[in-house]
């Protein structure tokens, strides 16, 4: 079968960039989706965006949607269960973003109660002959690459994937991403990396991996021990946005991975909290995500218990300098062989 064009225009871009920013809800805003790009994630993810939402034109919906100022382009990906509603939800993101849309994503892999109980998400990959009318419905509206994102399984036990790949290959997906464990499992155990094998071995299209990617060295592992052409990586950017420049410079060039110093993470620390600042999104989401910089770092849990009080870009700009005097006291005590005091909050 000859490669579409859609599907070689992947190739190209996992050509020159295979480690891909994941989707995930609640996380991948523009704030977030910068931060990485600025360090090498070339194609970024929307977070999880419902069909339903954009058929009402819920503008908090279209705030999931369209790309901030800074960025070159996004994938949407979109989640539901309705083909007429993926039509609609695909025909209005083509018009609104425009040039920047890279490629539609349909979620085929959300294992939440919430998303399987109306038979979204991982739930389509037992109702296939419906998981390829949504697939259709999409490809011919989108006039961009369309992608699918699943699982290993949904519940059932038994290995869905490849027979999975292989009908919405035929439907025209451009490429499949697979995350290898069942939707049963969560995010509990280990992802089952064999599986990106079954799936390539069943389809042409482009394969994405995905399930713990936690650090660069396992992204490149990843790339090179299977046939993924591209790699997604989520967790594994939680307080480290420069693990794509990393990845790419350890699997394509050959280098080792850079240590990032603590200076270095409050910086993108301040950075982060500026973006989300000028983005005018809700301060409260820094509380999570301040969290993961401030990992290893000298009285890290007692930080961290600071960090959730904090309600303002100042209370958490503020709580930064008061870390970063911290650390460099913990230094000078550490270099002078004393012991670092407890944490007084």
């Amino acid at each position: 079968m000859p490669i579409s064009s859609q599907t070689q225009r992947l190739l190209d871009a996992f050509a020159e960039q295979p480690f891909l920013l994941a989707p995930m809800a609640g996380v991948t805003d523009a704030a977030y989706r910068i931060m990485c790009r600025r360090r090498g994630a070339h194609l970024a993810y929307s977070e999880m965006v419902s069909v339903a939402g954009l058929a009402y034109a819920s503008e908090k919906t279209w705030e999931l949607v369209l790309p901030a100022a800074e960025e070159p382009q996004i994938c949407v990906q979109l989640f539901g269960s309705k083909p007429e509603q993926f039509a609609s939800a695909v025909e209005v993101v083509r018009e609104r973003v425009g040039d920047r849309l890279t490629l539609i994503d349909i979620n085929m892999a959300c294992p939440a109660r919430k998303v399987i109980s109306k038979g979204e998400g991982s739930a389509l990959m037992e109702q296939p002959e419906l998981a390829v009318d949504i697939v259709r419905a999409c490809v011919d509206n989108a006039r961009v690459p369309v992608t699918v994102k699943m699982r290993k399984d949904f519940k059932s036990g038994r290995l869905l994937a490849p027979d999975f790949a292989a009908r919405l290959e035929q439907a025209g997906v451009a490429a499949v991403a697979v995350h290898g464990r069942s939707a049963g499992q969560l995010y509990s155990g280990q992802a089952d990396w064999s599986v990106i094998d079954a799936v390539a071995d069943r389809v042409q299209v482009p394969v994405i991996g995905s399930g713990d990617v936690f650090s660069a060295e396992h992204a490149a592992r990843m790339l090179h021990e299977t046939a993924a052409t591209a790699v997604f990586i989520a967790r594994g950017t939680y307080g480290n946005p420069w693990i794509f420049d990393d990845a790419r410079a350890i699997a394509l060039e050959g280098s080792s991975c850079p240590l990032h110093s603590i200076e270095e993470r409050l910086g993108a620390l301040r950075e982060h909290l500026a973006l989300l600042q000028s983005h005018d999104a809700h301060m409260a989401r820094a509380r999570t995500f301040a969290t993961w910089y401030l990992k290893g770092m000298p009285h890290a849990a007692g930080w961290r218990g600071r960090v959730v009080k904090c309600s303002t870009f100042e209370d958490f700009m503020a709580l930064v300098d008061e870390i970063e005097l911290d650390v460099r006291q913990c230094v000078e005590l550490v270099d002078h062989g004393e012991p670092i005091p407890g944490f007084d909050s």
